[in-house]
């Protein structure tokens, strides 16, 4: 795999790491802060996860990807 297309791949299992973590995190937390925090860090996964697909797309369509 082109070292930037496994960036883009890293991203996207990064990003849905960070959407289980944030999950998991929610349902064990103490205090409201900590749900604002994993909202936050929910919010920012499904933003990275799209921008990530999006690119692993524009790739696959341009016959950049394996």
């Amino acid at each position: 795999m082109q070292c930037c297309n496994k960036n883009i791949q890293d991203l996207i299992d990064l990003a849905e790491k960070l959407l289980e973590l944030s999950d998991t995190g929610d349902m064990d937390r103490n205090d409201e802060s900590c749900g604002v925090l994993y909202g936050i860090a929910r919010d920012m996964a499904y933003k990275l996860l799209a921008e990530a697909q999006n690119e692993k797309e524009k790739h696959l369509v341009a016959g950049k990807w394996e």
